[in-house]
Order: C-alpha cells, then structure tokens, then sequence
C-alpha cells in the first residue's frame, strides 16, 4: 500500500521529497503529494518509508 500525504499537517519542508529513494515525493501547491504509482514503501531499501522517518511532523505521512 503506497504511503500519502496529509495535506492539512504539511509544512512543505521538502525532507520527504530528498528522501524518496523512488522520486515518488513532490510538490504540490503548498504542500508535497506522493505519487501512488511510484511509492514502494521503500520496500527493498529501507526497513521504514523514509519519508515518515526524516517527516519533522507525527503521522503526516501516512499508509494510504
């Protein structure tokens, strides 16, 4: 299941979009989106999605 971004508790950092082994992470008006199709859940990677791992902000991204 690809992971999401909660929109509303986004600060537009950008460190899930340096993170994303799968470039999966980018803008988005004012926040990041990720793209569905693209996100593997770092799986084969990493143990955890990176971009919840390095995210400054509790569950703002999320199992989809």
């Amino acid at each position: 299941m690809p992971y999401r971004i909660v929109t509303a508790l986004c600060t537009a950092c950008g460190a899930c979009e340096i993170e994303c082994p799968s470039s999966a992470i980018g803008p988005a008006g004012a926040a990041f989106r990720i793209d569905p199709l693209l996100c593997t859940e770092c799986a084969g990677r990493f143990e955890t999605p990176q971009c919840a791992s390095v995210c400054p902000v509790p569950k703002t991204c999320v199992p989809a």
